[in-house]
């Protein structure tokens, strides 16, 4: 089966939640990710949205974190403050999935401006939400995003969600308790921090990509493990279930280019 590189990144994200973790979900791909999970290998996956719902079942994929589906399906509905005071900061989040404008090779996120000047920006974004404390809490956070030397930067102009900072030791001295992103999921493959140095480094590849592609679409040195991986591409089963749950949105989607596998 032909498939697009959006479905590739969604499977790919969906692969790395396992059965009975609690996942912080966002509204777009990575509710579509952890729905495609909870269809396909983690029945008893915990979904929790940032509007106070606990264990939502949604049969259709929710338009936004206030979408009824969400409170109708869920095993408990609390409100805002307790989410973020006793389920997040507390530290009993398994997985948060980050969305970004920028991103840079330490993992920090920009969602506020693009321009150095933050009074006088080339942009303002719809900024932080509850991403700081996801980024600072979880015990996993996972960063889904399309990627382009616009989006892929040495620094970000505005650290909106501390990453590693810069590099190994940051998020200590900065009292943080999550361990921090494990990895950014692309539309041409998965990069993880190098241990040593916190740096992202590109450790799987799509199907029918390169890493001369991948490199020309970053925006700084990327390294590349001498243990680089081809993801297996999605299987049908995977892919049918991913269609069925857009097929439950109300509009469709700008397709994207379909690769082979």
């Amino acid at each position: 089966m032909t498939y697009t590189a959006d479905e590739m990144m969604t499977v790919a994200a969906a692969r790395g939640l396992r059965d009975r973790m609690t996942c912080f979900v966002g509204i777009g791909l990575p509710s579509e990710a952890a729905n495609l999970a909870r269809t396909t290998h983690a029945p008893n996956l915990v979904l929790i949205y940032e509007s106070g719902t606990i264990g939502a079942k949604p049969g259709a994929l929710p338009l936004s974190i206030g979408d009824g589906i969400l409170a109708e399906t869920a095993d408990s509905v609390v409100s805002v403050p307790e989410i973020f005071n006793y389920w997040l900061q507390s530290g009993r989040i398994d997985v948060g999935f980050l969305g970004a404008a920028q991103i840079d090779k330490f993992g920090n996120i920009n969602t506020t401006v693009i321009g150095t000047d933050y009074a006088d920006p080339v942009v303002r974004l719809p900024g932080a939400g509850g991403a700081p404390e996801i980024a600072a809490a979880c015990k996993e956070v996972i960063v889904v995003i399309r990627q382009s030397r616009r989006t892929f930067v040495e620094r970000v102009d505005f650290v909106t969600s501390v990453g590693f900072g810069d590099g190994t030791g940051s998020r200590r001295r900065l009292g943080l308790t999550g361990a921090g992103p494990s990895r950014i999921i692309t539309d041409l493959g998965v990069l993880r921090p190098d241990p040593a140095t916190s740096e992202f480094v590109l450790t799987e590849i799509y199907p029918e990509r390169s890493v001369q592609e991948v490199r020309e679409r970053t925006g700084w040195e990327l390294r590349v493990s001498g243990d680089l991986e081809e993801l297996v591409p999605p299987s049908e089963a995977e892919l049918t279930a991913l269609r069925h749950l857009l097929a439950t949105m109300p509009a469709s989607k700008p397709a994207s280019a379909a690769v082979a596998p």
